[in-house]
């Protein structure tokens, strides 16, 4: 469900962690208490100015939980040609310490935004006061680091492997060429004609010339 903004929020640029966690903190104290007693999960995408293109709630589940899919965080953004995206979550229990299963779900996330080149600058832990931001923490950078949760698709595999053979097939044919260049170069410092040198080793005329 998508969030209808306000003319100032539409305008205004996010300048960090508190100033998402301020409009985000208006958006859930909109619902009545019954509502604001349920664990939400929000996407808000950003253009390249840092300004709010969408914030769109993905979740809505239980007092402690709430789920998040990839394909629901990334659908908005990729229509919205968003650049970056924060998400945010809310604790209703007023405990901001972020989960195993919040790190987890945001590594997730992340990786799949690489692959997609969506950026996933931060995601906030709220409360109707307070906030904790894992992109502050040093969260994100750690997340962003590790292999956990990385793709790598078979073709880049393949091309990989390739690459690799290519490199190692180049490096023995520019062996092989030295050697021949070696022989070739005594052949002639011996007198031999470049025809007959040519015979021996496979060398142009003109490779053997310019020895």
């Amino acid at each position: 469900m998508t969030i209808k903004l306000s003319e100032s929020q539409k305008k205004a640029a996010i300048t960090g962690p508190d100033s998402v966690a301020s409009t985000m903190q208006q958006i859930l104290k909109r619902e009545n208490k019954l509502g604001r007693s349920q664990e939400h999960f929000w996407v808000v995408g950003l253009n390249n100015a840092n300004k709010i293109l969408f914030i769109e709630l993905i979740g809505l589940g239980r007092q402690n939980r709430v789920t998040a899919n990839p394909p629901d965080v990334f659908r908005m953004a990729i229509y919205k040609l968003a650049l970056k995206v924060i998400l945010v979550h809310n604790h209703p229990s007023g405990e901001l310490h972020p989960s195993t299963a919040d790190r987890a779900l945001t590594d997730r996330i992340i990786k799949v935004g690489e692959i997609i080149n969506i950026d996933v600058i931060d995601h906030l832990i709220i409360t109707e006061k307070s906030h904790l931001s894992f992109a502050d923490l040093g969260i994100i950078a750690e997340l962003k680091a590790s292999d956990t949760w990385r793709l790598i698709e078979k073709e880049e595999l393949e091309m990989r492997r390739m690459k690799e053979e290519g490199a190692i097939k180049n490096a023995k044919k520019d062996a092989r060429k030295e050697e021949k260049l070696e022989v070739a170069k005594k052949l002639k410092e011996g007198g031999m004609e470049e025809l007959m040198i040519k015979k021996y080793t496979g060398l142009s005329v003109f490779a053997i010339k310019k020895l």
